[in-house]
């Protein structure tokens, strides 16, 4: 039995390697192969554990159960992508099959030194609520970021100011509490160099992280 799992342990390994080589056209498929695998080492693991000793027959119906779930959950956000994708303001990335982020500049949302929105920017995250609210099946992680102007603890707080202001107001318009999640990281992660004012432009963001739920 052993010998199996270690099998598809190796297989596990072989299929994700050749997975990250897939196009974005193929993330659904990646999704279900991966899942399938992971599926069947599962089932494998819990019929030997609970005394069957049928580990093969266990990997088959977890390799059904995985590929199912990866299927759905990698159709579930390519749709979410090509919806967010439409909306004007906002860059749209997949980090991988199962989150996307999606980039706002600060520039865009507030006013300068200022955690309140800008009400020009209410029809954006509108948009993206619409969208949250069409699959309620993951979790959202609002993240605020800040150039290297000022202090470091200043840039801390609004940083954390901006990601709660955006939470809230998703929140506000119908998005559930409980799948939101805000964090301020000040200046720690710059994207570019705050050396020159285009650089300091692209620190100013707020990142949205759309997570499907395991």
């Amino acid at each position: 039995m052993k010998q199996f799992i270690a099998s598809l342990l190796i297989a596990f390994m072989a299929t994700t390697a050749f997975a990250d080589v897939a196009s974005e056209r193929d993330k659904t498929k990646k999704g279900a192969v991966i899942g399938g695998v992971a599926g069947a080492i599962a089932g494998a693991i819990i019929h030997n554990n609970r005394g069957s000793g049928n580990a093969k027959r266990g990997a088959v119906v977890g390799g059904v159960v995985g590929a199912a779930t990866g299927a759905i959950v990698g159709a579930m956000m390519d749709k979410q992508e090509r919806e967010l994708r439409q909306i004007d303001g906002i860059d749209v990335a997949r980090t991988d099959d199962d989150e996307l982020k999606v980039t706002m500049r600060n520039e865009i949302l507030f006013d300068f030194n200022s955690a309140g929105l800008r009400s020009s920017s209410r029809d954006e995250l509108r948009e993206m609520a619409d969208v949250f609210n069409r699959y309620n099946d993951t979790t959202i992680v609002v993240a605020g970021h800040t150039d290297s102007v000022g202090s470091t603890a200043y840039n801390q707080g609004l940083s954390n100011r901006r990601a709660n202001t955006v939470s809230n107001y998703l929140e506000d318009l119908g998005v559930r509490g409980s799948r939101l999640d805000a964090v301020g990281y000040g200046e720690s992660r710059p994207k570019a160099s705050n050396s020159s004012a285009g650089g300091r432009q692209q620190n100013r963001r707020v990142e949205i992280y759309v997570r499907a739920n395991a």
